[in-house]
Formats: C-alpha cells, sequence, structure tokens
C-alpha cells in the first residue's frame, strides 16, 4: 500500500513537471489568467503533499500485545518477636498437719515454681 502511494504520487508530480516542461515560453499574450496560475499552484501544492506524504511512515502503528507487568511484591512489615511469657505452672499440694488438741487435719496449698 505504502509503495502504491508512493509510486501515485511520484507518477503525479512527473507528469505536472513533464507538462510544465513540455510547453514553450509563452508570449506576453499567451499568459494564464491568474485563476488559472493559481489553480495550477494548487495542484503542484497537492503533487508535492501527496509525494511527500506518500514517502512517510503511517503517523499510528499496529497494536501489539505486551503481557502486564507482573504484580509488585507484597509488602513485608517486620514485627519483632512479643517477649517471652513466663506461665508459672503452680499445683495443688495436700498433705496432712498434726494439730495438738485435736488430731491430723488434712490441709492442702497451692505451691507455684
Amino acid at each position: 500500500m505504502k509503495t502504491f502511494r508512493m509510486i501515485s504520487g511520484a507518477a503525479l508530480a512527473m507528469a505536472l513537471v513533464v507538462g510544465a516542461a513540455s510547453v514553450e515560453p509563452a508570449a506576453a499574450r499567451d499568459r494564464l489568467s491568474p485563476g488559472a496560475a493559481a489553480a495550477l499552484g494548487v495542484l503542484g501544492g497537492l503533487a508535492v503533499g501527496g509525494a511527500i506524504a506518500a514517502s512517510q511512515s503511517p503517523a499510528y502503528a499496529a497494536p501489539v500485545y505486551a503481557p502486564p507487568p507482573p504484580p509488585p511484591p507484597a509488602p513485608v512489615y517486620y514485627e519483632p518477636a512479643p517477649p517471652p511469657v513466663y506461665v508459672e505452672r503452680c499445683f495443688t499440694d495436700r498433705y496432712s498437719e498434726w494439730v495438738p488438741g485435736w488430731g491430723w487435719q488434712p490441709r492442702r496449698r497451692t505451691v507455684c515454681n
């Protein structure tokens, strides 16, 4: 497609140049009217513009698939270890105590380490 546009624009420009060169120099009486001269100027500008536009690359690009970027890494939060928890291990100790005048009395006490 690009080659066709370039060739057609170049062919049009060549046709205008050859057509203008083949005409003999005009005498004073054969000059073009101002309107005809303006029309030829516009056609020449269009031909040159078409040739320039045909030689340029297109202003758009074909869509290209690009995979999405990888997700960012998850944030890492540093939390210091909690202080050690000291748990007291307690148990109930049963024993018997001699009470004078009464005898043996069962007793309990809680012992924690």
